[in-house]
Formats: structure tokens, sequence, C-alpha cells
């Protein structure tokens, strides 16, 4: 009994935070809930491992969770409460931007925070607007958990916030946790079962970056605009002159 209780200690302490299957195997469904709230609602949880964890968790509750992390979880509880606590975190980030402004980020640099996070969510408030911004940067590390305080601080109302809040939290989640599950099987198929631990990383990293796609559609089509109304603009300063010219 006591070596079963001092290995328990043991695998606590060892336990790596930024480990997404450790985090599982130590927490199960209920750990899954907690980041999620942590990571989008306390600005002290942007380098918890959101999007892996989201994509492990679906392979957790597949057919072959024992196989690749080692627990099952239930999909159902998935689905269901991990979206909703990630939508009640970033709801209480926007609750604090609105109630303390910007002095909520008047503090000294540190490993677990810093200015430039708080501009490049600013950034992409501004770039996107409101509630494209919100919805998007459910996908984008970091820029998610700061981005609801910048926009309560920037004023954007709480009911708007929560619609596209919901949206955002509802897509990312459980789109990730449903790939996840999807490719449980293939990810069996093509890694072996030795080799699961060492593949398994890189594989979860791909996902994540397809699952960042509209990130990079957004900013193509933004571009795109941009670069048309610069043409547009062009081309009417540049027949000015020549109106002006046959009008007199």
């Amino acid at each position: 009994m006591d070596t079963e209780k001092t290995r328990a200690l043991t695998d606590g302490l060892a336990l790596n935070p930024l480990n997404a299957k450790d985090l599982i195997k130590a927490f199960g469904l209920f750990g899954v809930w907690a980041i999620m709230f942590a990571e989008t609602g306390l600005m002290v949880g942007f380098f918890l491992p959101g999007d892996s964890l989201l994509f492990l968790a679906g392979v957790a509750a597949s057919p072959v969770a024992n196989e690749i992390v080692g627990v099952r979880v239930p999909l159902s509880g998935l689905l269901i409460g991990t979206p909703i606590f990630a939508i009640a975190g970033a709801q209480l980030g926007h609750f604090f931007g609105a109630r303390y402004g910007p002095r909520l980020f008047i503090r000294p640099e540190s490993r677990f925070f810093r200015q430039e996070y708080v501009a490049k969510a600013e950034y992409y408030f501004e770039r996107f607007g409101p509630a494209k911004a919100v919805v998007l940067a459910r996908f984008i590390p970091i820029v998610r958990t700061f981005l609801n305080p910048v926009a309560g601080v920037l004023k954007m109302p709480a009911r708007r916030f929560f619609v596209w809040n919901v949206i955002g939290g509802v897509l990312w989640t459980d789109g990730i946790l449903l790939a996840g599950y999807a490719l449980a099987r293939q990810i069996t198929k093509l890694i072996p079962a030795e080799k699961i631990d060492t593949y398994l990383l890189p594989v979860i990293a791909l996902i994540v970056l397809l699952s960042a796609t509209p990130i990079f559609i957004e900013v193509f089509r933004t571009r795109r605009a941009k670069r048309r109304a610069d043409r547009q603009l062009e081309a009417i300063r540049l027949s000015g002159p020549e109106q002006g010219v046959q009008e007199d």
C-alpha cells in the first residue's frame, strides 16, 4: 500500500503541465474542463496545451483510447462540458476587462505575462472586427487567452460578445474533439504501438495546424480585399487629373 501511495505521489510530482497526454491520464474529463476554463478565462493559463489537449481528448474518447492515451474519457461529457467551460472562461475574461479596464494589463513583464500578448490580441480585434476576432481567436494560442479581456476593455457589449463567444467556443472545442475522435483509429494504423509516444506529438501538431485553416483563409481574404481597394484608389487618383482636363 505504501509503495502504491509513493508511486502515485511521484507520478503527480513528475506531471508535465504542457504534456496533454499526462494531463488527461492524471485528471481525465474534469482536467480537460478545468484547463479549458483556465486557458480562456485566466491570463496565467495561456501556456496550457489547449489545441493538443482537445485533439488528444477526442482520441481518448475513441475505441482505441487505451492503445494511444492509456485511459478512456466519455465522448458525451467532452462534447457537452468542454465548450461550456471554454465559453464560461472567455466570458469571465471579458468581464474582467470590462470591470477593470486598461489597468488590468498594467503589470510587470514576467514568464506569465508580456505586453506583446495584449498587443497581439488588440491587433486581431482591430483587424478583423469584434465578431470575427472573437471566433477566430479561438484557433490562435495566446490570443484566445488575451483577446477576451481586451474585448471587455474595448467596450464590446457583453451580450454581443457572448453570442460570438458561444459560436467560437463550440466550433473550436467540439471541432477539434471530433477530429481527434474520427482520426484516432487512423493513427494506430499509421504509427506502430511501440512508437506512439514518439510520433504522436508531430501528428497532433499537424492536425492543430490544419484546424487553424480558417485563420489563414481570413488573412488571405483580408489582404486580397485590401489590395483590391488600393488598386481602386490608385485608379481614381490617376484618373482624377484627366477628368479635370476634360471638364475644363
